[in-house]
């Protein structure tokens, strides 16, 4: 018996060491083997059903390209707000197609669905045979599991809010998986990068009360699984997927705050600085929670502040308060938008439909609007930009709603209210504003609490800073009235911070563009009406050439504030309009900074820089190239069509022909001339439309033509630098209601940084011996004229002014009388040819004269001496391009 008892033991053990090592060589020697890891390699049924699924889900190609830079310096784990297989499997099986760093393993995530057969076996057999040999389960933190995936460079997947892990972490003491990666971090030289990212099924902002969809189903923003599988299914393309701010894991423990913090605060603080960076990245994709119009009318009506100025001011002008609530209802009425998401998105697919019709193409700055919507998860965004067209606005918003970022609301005219237009913009959010506040003191401070209120709710705002369109095609210079409100809001704690984004709208050919230019030579503007609409339908039918839409880098109002000696509060109202002044011209210079110079733009600078009234294209080349050699030497941004100026500028005078913005000049016995040999000219009265498209790229070019001009004044090969900076100094003051200029950089330095160009482009030569010298070269001379000559036309624009300034007193000069006398003689003055260019027949540039010499104290013919001076520097100026003639 003992014998048989011995060889069954000893059978036993042989089958028990036969499975185990049966078991070993299943489980390949290892116990790795967790539902949290998604399969390496999938059977083709179900990758097929995966991929088909997600394919038509969009991705940010910017965002997901900078996932691809983080691969081989950092070990990255996704970070998702709620707890979804689906997600998780979106994320392994799309970003794996894409070839972007894919989520492998899942921190507190077991997926069994669609792990094949032979790995459930595995699984399975793992849990049994670790828990026989010691009885426990494997977990994947303390064995090791996650840790050896982390350095294999595999990217993780773990989520922030689930009702079950917060429970197995606060009540059960499990690990926390955020606690987790900070002390493995601690151990680790690589840096770990937590990238937070929204799967959405919608932009639609979520509304204040839940509905029965919403409680059954699960949110828009935390769709159930069926809720999610549906929308996939029905409409893949409205799927798609944005990246927030990755977060350096290795940066955030060594944070000041951070270092005296335990594993356990610092995972709290890391989960709550995650999600606040979430919730705030989803509003600035959908926008703030949609409150219904009433709500927010009895917000502004019946707030505190509102109600407070209604009974001083019903006091004070001894008026009745239900007649104030009366009007101030009306007043918003006036005022207020009515913005509705679904018509949004219905405006947003015409206006797609519009773009291809109407032009070849829209070029987006994705960079930058990859920086704009890291600011919106800061604070309140307010878009500012330059104003050309009635077009402006309606691009920028279709932009950013394609590009998963709301609508703002949007300042525009109040003649843009007329029927059928004002209810639709409405719609899409545009609120009314009066062109002036002037004796209106009830609608002024209902309008400031209204803009203070979309602060307050979250809301992304829209306004343009010059006020109306540009008529002469270079910035308007700044009203500050809004951006004033704007500064109160943050002043009175309405936010935070505001992001102030400089936006540049730019065409390579003005839709108004005939309506614009006779407003310039005087003509009355005519008021937009439904029958402007009609007729504007033409313009389908045309194509327009491309639209350029920059963005340069948000401004923080509260850094800008905290450049300052004293807060908000404790200001002076002369400092406190200092600062929105300053604040102004810095958004305006920004504006101009990331402007677009295009081929139409620069030949139209060339066509009417060049002294002769005939030309070829080869004359035009050698200007064309000296302003290129100058913008390539700034780093300025240049259409596409300029990296061949050759073909760019033939195109140009083709289009320009075409358009009759030029005439070709034909000679005798030469019917068939070269395209490049080809001569033009410009008809009189089109000269006025290629001033437009040159003051499109003037601004880039004002520093070196003050500088030009100033050592052609000078009047000698040889010169000092110090010697410019009286004339530069006199001009930029003596053109300061044209072009603004960047406060914070003093002449001299402005002049030494055009004179670096100038040598880079051999100009001129410093001197070899003496210092702060320069000497002119030989093709110096004819390269300072291209320059000096964009300030001609305002000089001329500039005499006409003075001209009628000298001849009348300040009493005959009334204000609806000037400006018909200032454009009688500058008509007469052209026609004696003491004028050159008719372009400087220019309402604007006159207004901007008048105004100019007003601020000098001179009004009439009283002020002898001033008038004595002008006209003896203009005279000096413009007698340098006497040669010219």
């Amino acid at each position: 018996m003992s014998y048989m008892g011995a060889n069954l033991m000893d059978l036993l053990q042989r089958i028990k060491a036969m499975i185990r090592t049966w078991i070993d060589a299943f489980l390949r020697g290892h116990h790795d083997h967790y539902a949290c890891r998604l399969p390496r390699n999938w059977g083709f049924f179900s990758s097929w059903i995966l991929k088909s699924l997600f394919a038509h889900v969009s991705t940010n190609p910017t965002q997901t390209a900078f996932l691809k830079t983080l691969r081989d310096k950092a070990i990255i784990v996704y970070v998702s707000k709620y707890k979804s297989n689906f997600k998780y499997l979106f994320y392994h099986i799309r970003y794996k197609a894409e070839g972007i760093p894919f989520p492998q393993v899942g921190f507190e995530y077991r997926v069994w669905l669609w792990q094949s057969f032979s790995r459930l076996i595995r699984i399975a057999l793992a849990h049994i045979d670790h828990f026989l040999r010691y009885k426990t389960l494997p977990n994947p933190y303390t064995s090791g599991f996650f840790k050896r995936e982390l350095e294999a460079g595999h990217a993780a997947f773990l989520s922030l809010v689930d009702r079950k892990g917060f429970y197995h972490r606060f009540v059960k003491a499990e690990r926390d998986p955020l606690a987790y990666l900070i002390e493995l971090q601690h151990h680790l030289d690589r840096p770990i990068y937590l990238v937070p990212q929204w799967l959405l099924f919608s932009k639609k902002p979520e509304d204040a009360p839940a509905g029965l969809m919403d409680i059954l189903f699960g949110t828009q923003q935390n769709p159930g699984r069926l809720r999610g599988l549906l929308a996939i299914l029905r409409t893949p393309q409205k799927a798609f997927v944005e990246l927030s701010d990755p977060l350096n894991l290795q940066t955030f423990i060594q944070e000041p705050g951070n270092r005296k913090r335990g594993i356990e605060q610092l995972s709290f603080v890391l989960r709550q600085r995650l999600l606040d960076q979430m919730n705030r990245h989803r509003q600035s994709i959908t926008g703030p929670v949609l409150k219904t119009r009433e709500e927010l009318k009895e917000l502004i009506l019946r707030g505190e502040s509102f109600q407070n100025f209604m009974k001083r001011y019903a006091q004070t002008h001894n008026k009745d308060l239900a007649d104030l609530h009366r009007k101030a209802d009306a007043y918003l009425d006036e005022v207020a938008a009515d913005y509705n998401p679904n018509f949004i998105h219905t405006l947003s697919i015409l206006l797609g439909w519009i773009w291809k019709t109407m032009f070849d193409g829209i070029a987006l700055d994705m960079e930058g609007l990859n920086r704009v919507k890291m600011a919106a998860t800061k604070a309140p965004l307010v878009f500012i930009p330059c104003h050309k067209s009635h077009f402006d606005y309606l691009i920028l918003s279709h932009l950013l709603f394609t590009n998963n970022m709301p609508c703002p609301h949007v300042a525009a005219g109040r003649n843009l209210a007329f029927w059928p237009m004002g209810t639709l913009f409405r719609k899409s959010g545009a609120f009314f504003i009066r062109r002036t506040f002037q004796g209106a003191r009830l609608y002024a401070q209902l309008f400031s609490e209204y803009v203070r209120m979309l602060i307050r709710q979250g809301f992304n705002i829209e306004f343009f800073i010059e006020g109306g369109r540009s008529r002469t095609g270079k910035m308007v210079l700044p009203k500050t009235g809004l951006l004033t409100i704007l500064i109160d809001a943050y002043k009175y704690g309405d936010c935070r911070d505001l992001m102030f984004v400089p936006v540049y709208v730019g065409y390579d050919r003005l839709l108004e563009e005939s309506a614009i230019l006779k407003e310039l030579e005087g003509t009355q503007k005519k008021q937009e009406s439904f029958g402007q609409l009609i007729r504007a339908r033409k313009f389908l039918k045309k194509q327009y050439g491309r639209v350029y839409v920059q963005f340069d880098e948000p401004i923080s109002l509260k850094a800008v504030v905290s450049q300052s000696d004293r807060s908000l509060q404790d200001m002076e109202q002369a400092e406190y309009q200092a600062l929105g002044r300053n604040l102004a011209h810095r958004i305006i210079n920004a504006i101009n900074r990331v402007s677009v110079v295009t081929p139409q733009a620069l030949t139209a600078c060339a066509i009417l820089n060049y002294p002769k009234q005939a030309f070829r294209q080869n004359d035009l080349m050698a200007s064309v190239e000296t302003y290129l050699t100058y913008l390539i030497f700034q780093n300025v941004r240049l259409s596409e069509n300029l990296d061949d100026p050759q073909r760019a500028v033939q195109n140009v005078l083709a289009i320009y022909n075409s358009r009759r913005l030029l005439e070709k000049q034909k000679l005798r016995g030469q019917d068939h001339v070269p395209v490049e040999q080809q001569r033009f000219v410009v008809p009189e009265n089109k000269r006025l439309n290629l001033e437009y498209y040159k003051n499109n790229c003037v601004h880039f070019f004002v520093p070196t033509a003050y500088t030009a001009l100033a050592i052609l004044s000078y009047d000698a090969f040889q010169f000092s630098a110090s010697a410019l900076h009286r004339d530069y100094s006199f001009l930029q003051e003596f053109f300061k209601y044209e072009f603004a200029y960047d406060v914070d950089k003093t002449p001299e330095y402005m002049v030494r940084k055009t004179l670096k160009a100038f040598i880079d482009d051999a100009i001129l030569m410093p001197h070899p011996t003496l210092p702060d010298t320069y000497n002119m070269t030989s093709a110096g001379f004819r390269k300072l004229l291209f320059f000096a000559s964009f300030l001609k036309t305002y000089f001329e624009s500039y005499w006409v002014v003075l001209d009628v300034l000298k001849g009348y007193g300040r009493k005959e000069l009334v204000k609806k009388e000037r400006m018909k006398k200032i454009r009688a003689v500058g008509n007469r003055l052209y026609k004696q040819g003491e004028i050159d260019r008719r372009e400087a027949l220019s309402q604007v540039n006159y207004e901007n004269g008048l105004t100019f010499f007003n601020f000098k104290g001179i009004r009439g013919k009283e002020n002898q001496e001033g008038i004595a001076f002008y006209s003896q520097v203009i005279q000096k100026y413009l007698n340098v391009f006497m040669g010219q003639k």
